[in-house]
């Protein structure tokens, strides 16, 4: 015998699941430009240890975040033009968004040879194989 609130449901159908937004600062874009407002620095949670670089930026939707500046080495400073994208940092917590480099004032990382695209770094093609070169003295 089924109940009254199972009859009703039944005429209904249920709804289908609501994926919670996690990145609701960026509004169901890939991107968004934003300005730096302030550029420090922050310490992971255990059992990491480091200073990792963070920017406080405002987006162009007048959403304040902080996102992370990946790589080695930043050049940003306040009032820099930044490209943030989702993605957050394992042990910063509360870290849901990262910078692009290579786009606005955010260089690219020109040492890279792998994860080129992550830091905006070309293709070097005249770079010497190690497993192919032989040193003058050897000949």
């Amino acid at each position: 015998m089924s109940t009254n609130h199972q009859l009703s449901k039944k005429q209904t159908g249920r709804k289908p699941r609501q994926y919670k937004i996690r990145r609701i600062a960026i509004d169901k874009c890939p991107q968004k430009k934003g300005t730096c407002v302030k550029v420090l620095t922050t310490t992971p949670r255990k059992p990491n240890s480091a200073l990792r670089k963070i920017a406080k930026v405002i987006l162009s939707n007048r959403k304040y975040i902080a996102a992370y500046i990946p790589g080695i080495g930043h050049n940003l400073q306040k009032h820099s033009t930044v490209l943030v994208r989702g993605g957050r940092v394992k042990d910063l917590p509360g870290m849901k968004y990262k910078i692009i480099r290579g786009k606005f004032d955010l260089r690219s990382l020109e040492i890279r040879s792998t994860s080129r695209s992550k830091y905006g770094a070309k293709k070097v093609y005249n770079r010497v194989d190690h497993r192919y070169y032989r040193p003058r003295y050897f000949t």
